[in-house]
Parts: structure tokens; C-alpha cells; sequence
């Protein structure tokens, strides 16, 4: 954070100080872990039912920090800025501290998106890190809580700012727009994760759209001309729109896209600068989209021509459970996109899953469970992804969870499919079925909303690691 007063930083919360010197400083970031703190942080102090920030009050400030962020008074060893609200005082601090950098010439980019905001937000991290000092969202912390803190690691070193924004209703882009303005604006695209929140995918489209709305004349709308509720917020914003994609009308655009026998793509760049051959590291079709989002961010920040090309042949896989391919020690490969699931996200893992598999060499298994908050699409959305699995070859589909079941009976909808459907009570019982099931050169991919399925992950994980095979002894 840069450095500020106690003083400053009350007047922005709307607080009030005690045991504190108002001119002491702070100038480390805000953490609201205490393990984490570092000399001159800011300790946030969350009260809450298992565990209240309060109670480690002492602790922060013997590690370093300058103030406790807090709602209650914790004695005189414990210097505090009080607030009725902690974390909703975290917004007018970050406002604060990202107005001054802005004026000073701090780039800000916010990113948003119904399915692979995590993976773009790095790779546009990653190419603004050749151009200069970047902060940018740790994993997916792209709420209310997370947006203010990453602004807040923020410092007069740093250059671009990269937040992910996430939004499960109407106004939540708005809302974090307000605390940290975004120059440059992306909507990757609409679907229906998260549609419970929304009503409709037309109301995730107009929440989405909150991010075009709110750019400055003299900011950059980036748009998927491939996601036709996407390419419509053009009509939303007074900034300059840029659009990519694959359609002819993208300005950032790929063509002749291949895959190599590993999923990842390779494809010519197509830019008002030239063309450029581009073979990126990450495993997917779905990379080509995200790719060409952070392509069109970093030539607009200044990296073009080959020199753009080269930077997204680097990039490479950065927050975990996200497209994370491995071969074991026993001859399975593991994807490993355990992280979240939507119905597209799915889809897209889905089809990595049978790329790599190939031409039926290799068995196809997927390890599946619920997709959350999809409301009333719920069944239909779980079935069809159980009806892709069958029609992309999957031989055998282990579905975790009851709630999980229409995936199970969508594969079993379909007739031509002489693939194998099993619903699993719980994590446990999949690795139990996946235990002495696997052969040398099966393909496994680990999928489901938050948690449902990192058991498997870490167990497929684990036993490699320890050198424990899971493959059956009749195939070894």
C-alpha cells in the first residue's frame, strides 16, 4: 500500500482512532490474516462466529502492523482505527489509495465474465508484467472482500493493476467499479453460471455489461465479437471498443487454430500490425479466447507485433485447479480443473479431456460434480453436460454427489453411447472406484463447482507424489 497516516486512513473510513498516533504511518499491504501481516501492514479484523479477527489484535501488531482495522476497542497495546464495518470500510481505503495512483499514472485493468476470468485475469498479468510492475487478483478473490485488498497491495512501484470482478446480481460490477475505477474494461462472455442470482442470462448480460457502462471516454472496452450479448455492449459505452475473437470482425483476432496431441492450441495472431505465429502452453480450445482478451489488453497497454506473440507462447498456468495437466509416475495423465464449474467451463474441459485422449488409444474418464447456482437450469444444464461427456467419447463417468445425478442420466440419454455411468455418494467413494479402475495411459479429468471435487484432485495428487500407483495390477 502506499504510505499513508492513521489519520489519512481514518478520515477515508469514517473512523475513529484509539490508541493510535494519528501521524503514524502505514506502508505495508492490509491483510486480515495475521500470519500474514508484514512490518507497517494493516490488520483487518473480520469478527465472526468460529473465528474473530479481534482475538489476534495482539498478535498483528507484534508482527509488525501499524493499526488494527476494527469494530471494537482492544485495549491500549492494540492501536486502532474502530468502524461499524470492516470490510465495508476496506472500499473508501482502496478508493483512496487507487485515485492517488491513478494520478499518477497507475493503468487499471478489470476483467469480467460468465466462465474463465481466473485464467485470463493471469495471462493479462503475466504480459503486463513485461511492460512493468503488476498487482493483480490472487486466484479468484474477486468479490467485495478480495477486489479492495488486492487494490490495496498496490504501491507507487506498480504500473498496471489487474482486477478479476466477479458479480452473482445486478449492480455487485457497479459496486466494485466504484471503489477502483478500470481504464480498460473486458467481458469475456455470458453465460448461465451463476444465473440463480441473476433471473436470466439476459440479466447476467446486463450485469456484465456494468463494466462497459462505467469506463471513461478515454477508456478501452474489450469485447468478445464471438459472444454476440457481448459484442452488444458496445452500444453501452462511450469508450473506445476493441474487439476480439474469431469472427473477421475481431481488431485482435486468431486464425488457422490447430491443436497439438496435448490440447494446447497453436494459431496466427491477426493484429492491425501484422500476423504472428502463436503456439500457446496451456491445454484447451477454450485458451484461444482467453489468450486473444489478454492479447488485446497488453497491445493496448503497449506490447505488439512478435514481441506480443512470443510473450503469449510464455504464458503459462498460474492459480491452481485451473486446466492443470500432469502425468503421473504410473502412465495416467490428470486434469486437474477442479477449481469451480459452470456449464461452459465444463463443456470446454470436457473437450480437452477428448482431445487428449485422441483416437480412442487412451481412455477418457471424468470425475464430475454439481455446478452450483444455476436456479431453474439446474437439471437441464447437468444433463446436458452428461450428454457431451457420452457424445465426446468419455468411456467411463463417475458423477460425485446425488445432486449431481442428471449428469449421470443425460449420458445415459443417449443410445449410441457404450460408455459406463456410475453416481458416487461422495468424494471418497470416487476415489475408492478410481483406486485399482486406472490403467497406464487413461486420461482423468477432475471437475465441479468449489470443493466438490478436490478430494479426488489432491488423492490423484497425493498418491503420485508418494509414489502409491493407483493403476489396476492386470493392466500394469
Amino acid at each position: 500500500m502506499i504510505p499513508l497516516t492513521l489519520a489519512e486512513i481514518a478520515e477515508a473510513v469514517g473512523g475513529r482512532l484509539v490508541h493510535a498516533d494519528p501521524s503514524a504511518l502505514v506502508t505495508g499491504p492490509a491483510e486480515y490474516d495475521s500470519r500474514e501481516i508484514a512490518a507497517g501492514g494493516l490488520f483487518v479484523a473480520f469478527p465472526g462466529e468460529q473465528v474473530d479477527g479481534h482475538d489476534y489484535g495482539t498478535r498483528a501488531v507484534a508482527a509488525g502492523a501499524s493499526v488494527v482495522l476494527a469494530t471494537r476497542d482492544m485495549g491500549p497495546e492494540v492501536p486502532a482505527i474502530l468502524v461499524d464495518d470492516a470490510q465495508d470500510a476496506l472500499g473508501p481505503l482502496a478508493r483512496l489509495v487507487g485515485k492517488r495512483l491513478i494520478a499518477a499514472g497507475l493503468s487499471v485493468v478489470g476483467l469480467t465474465g460468465s466462465s474463465g476470468k481466473t485464467t485470463t485475469k493471469d495471462m493479462v498479468a503475466q504480459l503486463t508484467a513485461r511492460l512493468g510492475p503488476t498487482v493483480a487478483t490472487a486466484g479468484s478473490l474477486n468479490n467485495e472482500l478480495g477486489f479492495p485488498v488486492t487494490a490495496l497491495r498496490s504501491t507507487a512501484e506498480t504500473k498496471y493493476l489487474v482486477l478479476e470482478m466477479g458479480a452473482s446480481g445486478l449492480g455487485h460490477i457497479r459496486y466494485l467499479n466504484e471503489i477502483v475505477q478500470p481504464r480498460i474494461g473486458v467481458v469475456l462472455n455470458v453465460g448461465i453460471s451463476h444465473v440463480g442470482g441473476f433471473g436470466s442470462v439476459d440479466g447476467i448480460a446486463r450485469a456484465k455489461g456494468e463494466m462497459v457502462e462505467d469506463l471513461p471516454a478515454d477508456g478501452v472496452a474489450v469485447l468478445n465479437a464471438d459472444d454476440d450479448r457481448v459484442a452488444a455492449m458496445a452500444s453501452r459505452t462511450t469508450a473506445r471498443v476493441v474487439f476480439f475473437g474469431e469472427r473477421d470482425t475481431a481488431d485482435v483476432r486468431a486464425v488457422d487454430v490447430s491443436l497439438d496431441a496435448r490440447g494446447r492450441a497453436s494459431y496466427t495472431l491477426v493484429t492491425p500490425e501484422g500476423r504472428f505465429p502463436v503456439a500457446l502452453g496451456m491445454t484447451g480450445r477454450h485458451m484461444v479466447g482467453n489468450s486473444l482478451a489478454a492479447a488485446a489488453v497488453a497491445r493496448e497497454l503497449g506490447l505488439t507485433g512478435a514481441a506480443l506473440a512470443e510473450a503469449l507462447g510464455e504464458m503459462r498456468t498460474v492459480s491452481t485447479r485451473r486446466m492443470d495437466v500432469y502425468d503421473r509416475a504410473d502412465g495416467v495423465t490428470v486434469i486437474d480443473d477442479s477449481y469451480n464449474a459452470n456449464p461452459s467451463s465444463t463443456a470446454a474441459a470436457l473437450r480437452a479431456l477428448a482431445t487428449l485422449a485422441g483416437d480412442g488409444s487412451r481412455r477418457a474418464i471424468a470425475v464430475l460434480g454439481q455446478m452450483r447456482e444455476l436456479g431453474e437450469h439446474s437439471r437441464d444444464a447437468h444433463a446436458e453436460v452428461g450428454r457431451l461427456a457420452a457424445e465426446l467419447g468419455v468411456e467411463k463417468l463417475l458423477v460425485v454427489d446425488p445432486e449431481a445425478a442428471p449428469i449421470a442420466d443425460g449420458a445415459r440419454s443417449e443410445q449410441m453411447w457404450k460408455g459406463e455411468s456410475v453416481l458416487l455418494a461422495d468424494q471418497q467413494a470416487a476415489i475408492e472406484a478410481l483406486r485399482g479402475a486406472l490403467r497406464p495411459g487413461d486420461v482423468v479429468l477432475v471437475k465441479a463447482s468449489r470443493y466438490r471435487t478436490w478430494k479426488v484432485a489432491d488423492a490423484l495428487r497425493a498418491a503420485d507424489a508418494e509414489g502409491v500407483p493407483l493403476t489396476s495390477g492386470d493392466a500394469a
